[in-house]
């Protein structure tokens, strides 16, 4: 899939068929994500893989708008290390263009996945660091959801000249 393709036609996939990832597409969308640009080049991450369904079920009690988890063969959980990071508060950046480099990979391979927000919301936050038992310097940022697509989606009209300022204002 040509790069420029691909970002106009990712969109955010919700419905999933039963087919099987295997654990080397998963590999490999989590090492695109690895490939994020980063402050400092500190790559500040660690990514959860998640694919126990009972682990699954219990994220979409956590997360109001994570249902789709219960069809979902796989969840990535971004986190940010808030000892990795050199620019204090950049981990929200980092993690969120490796959020986003994982989203294109799995379009590419022809996964369909939704970028599902933890950060800012505590509630959501303290709930996966309490399940997952994480440490307290390591910090949820998203939830990817990933399958098979089930569901095709138009491609809308996202492009607006009047939003571009040449030079100024």
């Amino acid at each position: 899939m040509e790069i420029i393709q691909g970002i106009l036609t990712r969109r955010s996939i919700r419905k999933y068929t039963h087919q099987e990832i295997t654990k080397e597409q998963i590999y490999e969308v989590v090492k695109a994500g690895m490939y994020a640009p980063s402050a400092r080049n500190q790559q500040p991450w660690h990514f959860v893989i998640v694919d126990d369904s009972e682990l699954l079920n219990k994220i979409s009690k956590i997360h109001p708008y994570a249902k789709m988890l219960t069809e979902a063969k796989w969840a990535i959980i971004v986190c940010g290390d808030e000892q990795l990071e050199l620019s204090k508060g950049y981990w929200v950046v980092d993690c969120s263009a490796a959020t986003q480099n994982i989203l294109l990979a799995a379009h590419g391979l022809g996964l369909g996945a939704v970028w599902l927000g933890l950060y800012p919301r505590e509630e959501r936050k303290n709930a996966i660091k309490d399940l997952f038992q994480f440490p307290d310097n390591i910090q949820p940022l998203s939830l990817i959801s990933i399958g098979y697509p089930n569901e095709e989606k138009e491609l809308p009209e996202r492009f607006k000249k009047e939003r571009i300022h040449p030079n100024q204002w």
